[in-house]
């Protein structure tokens, strides 16, 4: 870069508010295409698995609970190399459940119900998540002042409310928009997904912190593995399950 594009640049950072300087001058050119790549590569995968068909699906979440089950696995023997065997049993609960239930929402027929139909809240319960963590972090970033745990201490109040309240917002409008279901199962469907996702995440958080490692596994660049990504999905997913089998699909 020449002397005079530098100078132009400063100029152009000082002239910058102090938060929106502040990211500026910590963003990392190289780090965003590793990340907006592999985050690209990583929805276009999950897309498909979700959209193409049954079998795409139950492929798509196979692969996710084996990859959790590997990395959960690993955690636990750095946690507890002597009894990490019993405790992974754990991981029956943590992650077999909410894949299984995540499967029998996607593949259950019920009277007049077709396969269109079914894809939609299990597609409803992953964007809930994304948007939520999207939103958290965006609302965080800006506004986020009181620490929400200290477990994850990047992590405000601000930026978790902000996020909740703005995936069912979303959520709520999109889902309405489409015509699949009710407003009021919507706004249930991405209340679970803001609330207990965050739950998962800070579990997910308090694992890594107890085996004194920064990432479940190396999945994505710069995005952790597959615990990292599917944290709060598997805490969400029960809660999703009991109100779409108890009051949905009756």
């Amino acid at each position: 870069m020449s002397m005079k594009n530098q100078k132009t640049l400063l100029i152009f950072i000082n002239g910058l508010p102090e938060t929106l300087k502040k990211y500026y001058m910590a963003f990392d050119t190289k780090t965003f295409k590793t990340r907006a790549l592999t985050a690209i590569i990583f929805a276009a995968v999950m897309l498909v698995g979700l959209l193409l068909n049954q079998w795409s699906f139950i492929i798509l979440f196979t692969i996710i609970h084996f990859g959790c089950w590997y990395e959960f696995i690993k955690l636990q023997k750095g946690i507890d190399p002597l009894n990490f065997k019993s405790k992974s049993s754990l991981g029956l609960l943590y992650i077999t459940l909410p894949i299984v239930l995540m499967i029998c929402i996607r593949t259950w027929y019920f009277d007049g119900i077709n396969d269109n139909y079914l894809k939609i809240i299990p597609c409803g319960i992953i964007f809930s998540i994304w948007i939520n963590d999207t939103m958290a972090y965006v609302v965080g970033s800006f506004i986020g002042k009181t620490p929400l745990s200290k477990i994850s201490p990047k992590k405000t109040w601000e930026g978790t409310l902000g996020g909740i309240i703005l995936c069912i917002a979303i959520i709520s409008l999109l889902g309405y928009a489409t015509g699949f279901y009710s407003i009021r199962d919507w706004i249930v469907v991405s209340a679970c997904c803001g609330v207990f996702g965050t739950f998962g995440d800070l579990l997910e958080s308090k694992i890594k912190r107890m085996a004194q490692v920064k990432d479940s596994g190396n999945l994505m660049p710069g995005h952790g593995g597959f615990l990292d990504r599917f944290d709060s999905m598997l805490i969400a997913i029960p809660f999703v399950a009991i109100y779409y089998f108890l009051f949905i699909n009756l």
